[in-house]
């Protein structure tokens, strides 16, 4: 289970402070409890800037997430365990991460780093102590979709966690994840690609590239996020046209999928006359 991979303690809860009585975007109440020991897989924080400065070289500029507003999210949700992701306005730099797992601490919050060529292993010892517990390619950043490049990082970043009790998590487009699927068959840690693999709910379950990720999952050789299923789609508020592409992934194989939120959905999408340092308010989701 990719549960026990992150280190995450089924049985354990912490106590849910005062203030964690509900979170802005949880706007419905739940139709049903979550399991427990349920696991929130993907989030983001995006603390005090003046403590955690984003990357000058940023797509967008995000509003504060503190994690005390995610705390306050895992009451809404009924969820003990949460894994937080470095966004991509951070670049390398995971220190905001870091600090969100420390503030809810390692029995309830794991973390996914993002990590560079020149990132050195005494920096990866310090992200395994400090509860990081996998990696995020992200293939999507600078216009850069060519195979023959996410082949390389691919292969450059399985060679720099080796010996590590990590995964690779992957954020990019069916158009570049079929072609390595040979390669990514090969890996020898766990895969998870996130916002189903990058599928549009507009063309189906029949689009091309989805049968190498249905493939990738039928056989075990990789997990898919059923989250942030609003890059998918444009049918708000519910999405109900990705409906077929999470049917065909639970047809493949129930055991390799996980969910996350992907609170608190920050809108990275280019917009006309906004800068890349002005604001941009999160998408309204109803978790």
């Amino acid at each position: 289970m990719l549960t026990r991979r992150l280190g995450l303690t089924m049985a354990s809860t912490l106590p849910f402070a005062a203030r964690a009585a509900g979170a802005p975007t949880m706007l419905s109440p739940l139709a049903f409890m979550p399991p427990k020991g349920s696991v929130d897989t993907h989030v983001h924080v995006f603390p005090d800037p003046a403590r955690f400065p984003f990357w000058a070289g940023r797509a967008y500029t995000p509003p504060t997430a503190t994690a005390d507003d995610l705390l306050a999210l895992q009451a809404a949700e009924h969820m003990d365990h949460v894994v937080i992701v470095t966004p991509s306005v951070y670049a390398t730099d995971n220190a905001a991460t870091l600090d969100g797992i420390k503030q809810l601490g390692q029995e309830r919050a794991r973390g996914i780093a993002v990590i560079g060529p020149n990132t050195t292993p005494a920096e990866l010892d310090m992200m395994q102590a400090g509860g990081v517990r996998g990696v995020r390619i992200n293939l999507e950043q600078a216009g850069v979709f060519d195979p023959a490049v996410s082949a390389k990082r691919l292969a450059d970043t399985v060679a720099q966690i080796a010996g590590r009790p990590w995964h690779i998590q992957i954020y990019s487009r069916l158009a570049v994840i079929a072609p390595l699927h040979d390669q990514l068959a090969q890996v020898p840690v766990p895969l998870v690609f996130d916002h189903f693999a990058g599928a549009q709910a507009a063309l189906g379950a029949q689009q091309p590239g989805w049968d190498a990720v249905l493939d990738l999952v039928r056989s075990g050789r990789a997990y898919v996020k059923m989250s942030g299923a609003y890059r998918s789609s444009a049918a708000a508020p519910v999405f109900a046209d990705v409906t077929p592409l999470a049917q065909s992934l639970v047809a493949a194989n129930p055991d390799r999928l996980v969910w996350g939120s992907d609170w608190p959905h920050p809108d990275s999408a280019a917009v006309a006359g906004r800068k890349t340092t002005d604001l941009a308010p999160a998408l309204a989701v109803d978790d």
